[in-house]
């Protein structure tokens, strides 16, 4: 009896190590699948990021053409030509650019990076302010539109697009549709042309709108790509004096430091104003949709959230259904009962007759 007990908690032992075997050789499988140090080409990815920074030239005509092509996609609400265009523009090397001289404390590719970046946005910005301002036909598109109500969705598809961006870049042998798809997920360029659009016609909402968007898209980009470098090890610049090597460390935290506040700062009020949007939702479909036409009433209204200041709800029945005032006062005292909407107007819009 005692022989088979032995043999038995043998056998269990064998089976435990078999799992646990097994166990770790998919960890060590999984740990392999997702490894991307190994194929990093340090010199090459920093050779190739320093090229894409100069702006002169070619490239300006081609930045100019860009806009052009973007702008008149926004007007006639064609995605193809926008697409197009986000494709030819050549605003993604500095943003890049940017991360990256901040991870390796390059003091010298950083002011480079920033110099041009700004020339970019301002030649962008003034190419399609002249665009709407001399173009006869002029449309606020829903490709326009969307450019100026940034969500938290447009913070992960930056941070996302940028850390893809980053991968594909230091990685042997470049993966030139990785770099194609994210100039077109992170579309630097709309946000510009929208800029333009809201200087022509007088709206500082547009305009002011299109740069949060394009300042969260070129943010998150470069503090994605600073996170990818730093997690790649690359090299850190020293310099042969010491005291500048700690003027410009110190320096280029600061500068690291900047970036990243306005980030967090951007993540968070993104993060309240999707809180806000949710519970507006969860509003309607617990108040509003239960009013006649109540679906349309829903899916129509309107959601403001400008600044965290602005916080409104506005329903225009269209003369569908007559509110009557009693039903306005409930639904006021409604909406006070939900934490993020306490600080929220709920508008109705008279019908006609009213």
């Amino acid at each position: 009896m005692e022989s088979k007990f032995n043999f038995s908690e043998s056998n269990d032992q064998q089976k435990s190590l078999k799992k646990k075997g097994g166990f770790v050789a998919q960890l060590k499988y999984l740990g392999q699948l997702l490894h991307i140090a190994r194929d990093t080409d340090y010199a090459a990815t920093l050779e190739a990021v320093r090229a894409d920074i100069p702006f002169r030239g070619a490239t300006a005509w081609v930045l100019i053409c860009s806009i052009f092509i973007a702008c008149i996609g926004l007007n006639t609400n064609a995605t193809a030509v926008v697409i197009g265009a986000m494709l030819i523009a050549p605003l993604m090397g500095p943003v890049l650019a940017t991360g990256v001289s901040l991870a390796i404390n390059d003091l010298t590719m950083l002011k480079q990076a920033t110099q041009n970046f700004i020339v970019m946005v301002v030649l962008s910005v003034a190419t399609a302010t002249l665009f709407f301002l001399f173009f006869p036909l002029q449309q606020e598109s829903s490709e326009l539109l969307a450019r100026t109500r940034p969500d938290i969705r447009d913070v992960f598809i930056a941070f996302c697009g940028g850390a893809a961006l980053a991968i594909a870049r230091t990685k042997k042998g470049t993966i030139a549709s990785v770099i194609f798809g994210v100039a077109i997920a992170t579309a630097l360029m709309p946000p510009l042309c929208t800029i333009g659009y809201g200087v022509a016609v007088a709206n500082p909402g547009y305009a002011l709108g299109a740069l949060y968007l394009f300042f969260i898209n070129a943010t998150f980009i470069a503090f994605a790509s600073f996170l990818v470098v730093k997690l790649l090890r690359f090299p850190m610049i020293q310099y042969a004096d010491s005291k500048q090597r700690r003027r410009t460390a110190r320096f280029v935290s600061f500068i690291a430091l900047l970036v990243m506040i306005p980030a967090g700062i951007t993540f968070s009020r993104a993060l309240k104003e999707n809180t806000f949007r949710k519970e507006v939702n969860v509003f309607l479909d617990d108040h509003i949709s239960k009013l006649p036409f109540g679906n349309y009433l829903s899916k129509s209204a309107e959601i403001y959230y400008i600044r965290g200041e602005r916080l409104e709800i506005v329903l225009n029945p269209l003369g569908l259904v007559d509110i009557d005032s009693e039903t306005k006062i409930k639904l006021q005292e409604d909406i006070k009962n939900y934490d993020n909407l306490e600080k929220a107007t709920l508008t109705i819009v008279p019908s006609v007759r009213e």
